[in-house]
């Protein structure tokens, strides 16, 4: 990476490919780091709406693409796209677990204004996003998209919750948090695949036939501008790749039987699996996007790829610490790489820290769509920045899970663990949170702690 990056570039993101001297660590010579230039909006550009791709991972750690410093795992398709693009070091998920995430990138909002959003993640049908509830797709649509979610929904079940009833033309993918990949049986042992509200039968392996349904939706002729997102499972649990049929019938007789931990896979899987899996993806990416490329619409397209989380078990995550379900920075921290030939130049990479709200409100802004006054967003709008270079002011990021607190605020993040002792953590200086400054910094903790209680004190309790 250019010796020319800002500090937070080389502290905050923290990335062995990118900041290799910095962490003791060797870049990899493949990495899209390596010829990256800081951000800079190219504003003689001038294009209409885009259609929007947006592509998520699931549970994909921080560092689990060679592009962000993965030592083993290769993903040349994401590379690419990062090397055409804007590769964003310092970007974040809405919360620590998969729904949490998805309600607040559906929505723009914080994942405690709303009930289905207390439930960490859902795991029974009690709960969802409501209908009535505005989000991306419904005022996209509005502003004249045809829309569409392929893959995982994970915001409630029917007959109450679906994507079709909060504003997606088109669904076809799964309902809950997991499925086996060949049986597409979930965690109530249900048969868990759907085009709209009725169960489609395929037993072929997940992955290759959200791959498929993507690549024509991509590929069709559109009287509008569209909005795709795109949900993998992919590499979420359990641990099977593609040809893997013996496991998954293992797993798939194991939920016939009553065994409900069977999908979790405790006995299963390796970072060789791991690393298979994430690779199958990358793969399936470049699929889609050579789809939309044979189709005419890579230039008008904006695509954007990320994780709805931090990484698990097999995860790797180097330098952060934590994972899934924490707020510590490797829970939340996600690879996020926005590409939009049209407007947006390549090669670049970011360190403006954003997270999955914000994104909302960006893609709000760039397809032409207002907000609804009675849901104010709590994601900031990135457009300005993105096209025209205008200067994001320093506002706070918070999250809220059972048990921990987090806010960041420039370089400094506020943290309380489930030991209860807040803590204060420099990112660019500290990624890894190990040197906590909360003894010698009391007053900007004192100033953080304040922040985070008050945007608290705004949202629904937990067990309401």
């Amino acid at each position: 990476m250019s010796v020319s990056l800002s500090r937070r570039a080389l502290g905050g993101a923290a990335v062995g490919a990118a900041a290799g001297v910095a962490l003791g660590a060797t870049a990899p010579t493949t990495s899209a780091a390596a010829e990256e230039r800081p951000f800079r909006a190219a504003t003689g550009h001038h294009a209409p709406r885009p259609n929007i791709l947006f592509i998520l991972g699931d549970d994909l750690g921080w560092a689990d693409l060679s592009s962000y410093g993965s030592p083993h795992i290769h993903t040349p398709h994401l590379d690419r796209l990062a090397r055409q693009g804007v590769r964003f070091t310092d970007a974040y998920s809405g919360s620590a677990t998969c729904s949490p995430t998805r309600f607040s990138l559906y929505t723009g909002r914080y994942p405690g204004r709303t009930k289905g959003g207390l439930a960490e993640p859902i795991a029974d049908k009690s709960a969802g996003l409501e209908p009535t509830h505005p989000t991306l797709a419904s005022l996209l649509r509005d502003a004249g998209y045809r829309t569409a979610l392929i893959g995982k929904w994970h915001c409630g079940y029917l007959p109450d919750y679906s994507p079709t009833r909060s504003g997606w033309d088109e669904f076809f993918g799964n309902f809950g948090g997991a499925l086996e990949y060949y049986s597409k049986l979930g965690l109530f042992a249900e048969y868990d695949l759907y085009e709209g509200d009725a169960t489609y039968k395929d037993l072929r392996y997940y992955t290759r036939i959200l791959t498929e349904r993507a690549s024509e939706y991509v590929s069709r002729d559109h009287d509008k501008p569209w909005l795709l997102n795109l949900n993998f499972t992919t590499p979420h649990w359990p641990w099977t790749a593609d040809g893997d049929e013996k496991t998954g019938a293992e797993i798939t007789r194991r939920i016939k039987t009553g065994d409900r931990f069977a999908l979790f896979h405790f006995d299963g899987g390796s970072i060789n699996k791991y690393k298979e899996m994430v690779e199958d993806l990358d793969r399936s990416v470049g699929k889609v996007l050579a789809a939309l490329k044979r189709a005419g619409r890579e230039r008008d397209t904006l695509v954007f790829f990320g994780s709805d989380n931090g990484g698990e078990r097999f995860s790797y995550n180097w330098p952060l610490t934590g994972n899934k379900a924490s707020l510590q920075e490797g829970g939340i921290r996600v690879p996020s790489i926005l590409r939009w030939p049209a407007r947006i130049d390549g090669g670049q990479a970011s360190d403006l820290p954003v997270y999955s709200p914000d994104w909302t409100a960006t893609l709000l802004d760039i397809g032409g769509a207002r907000p609804h006054p009675a849901y104010p967003l709590d994601g900031t709008s990135l457009a300005g920045h993105l096209l025209h270079g205008k200067k994001v002011a320093e506002r706070d990021l918070f999250w809220r899970v059972r048990g921990e607190r987090a806010l960041r605020r420039g370089d400094w993040k506020y943290y309380r663990g489930t030991s209860g002792r807040d803590q204060l953590f420099h990112l660019t200086e500290d990624a890894r949170e190990q040197a906590d400054q909360a003894p010698y910094e009391t007053e900007r903790l004192a100033q953080l702690k304040a922040a985070w209680e008050r945007i608290d004190a705004e949202l629904l309790p937990y067990g309401s």
